[in-house]
């Protein structure tokens, strides 16, 4: 048995592309590789059984505050008044870029917000991690400022949107005005 959650989304799974995160036995990794590499670009052994899990909470983790450092940029840039366009573009080839910035921040500048990876989904996550956080112990003010914050945009309706749509939690009137769900 093995556990080998993936991380890549819709369109990583559609072109074969997906990082995949496998916790077991090496034995059993290797004999089931071939299948992994017609599903992924990135294929890690991560440990024993249970170890590709935490792997992926990681990796929610750090996409979760991407996502909020995405949206905090680009709310200051609104509220600086800066082109949004613009700045996207020179961030993005500077040391701030990321994927969620070059991927997910297109998609906010045109107010699609279909879901790629829901911000249910991301909540979900997050719980997760947060529990696995609580096993450990430890500081970790960063996962549970962002587990609250998708937690209020579930209370707020967004849970079948994608994370992107993040964008649309605790938005100002001016800011609300520049992205409308649909719009």
């Amino acid at each position: 048995m093995l556990d080998a959650p993936v991380s890549g989304g819709e369109q990583g799974a559609q072109e074969g592309t997906l990082a995949i995160m496998v916790g077991g036995r090496r034995e059993v990794f290797e004999k089931c590789l071939p299948i992994f590499q017609i599903l992924g670009k990135t294929i890690t052994h991560t440990g024993p059984i249970g170890t590709g899990q935490k792997t992926k909470l990681v990796n929610q983790v750090i996409g979760a505050l991407n996502v909020l450092a995405m949206v905090e940029g680009l709310r200051m840039a609104h509220a600086a008044g800066l082109d949004l366009k613009a700045t996207l573009r020179t961030v993005s080839g500077g040391a701030a870029s990321s994927w969620m910035l070059a991927n997910l921040g297109p998609k906010i500048l045109n107010n699609d917000f279909a879901p790629g990876f829901s911000i249910r989904l991301e909540q979900k996550d997050l719980g997760l991690a947060v529990e696995l956080t609580a096993e450990l112990g430890g500081d970790f003010p960063g996962l549970h400022l962002v587990h609250s914050l998708f937690t209020r945009a579930m209370n707020e309706g967004l849970g079948e949107l994608g994370n992107q749509a993040f964008v649309l939690v605790q938005r100002e009137k001016e800011w609300s005005r520049f992205f409308v769900v649909g719009g």
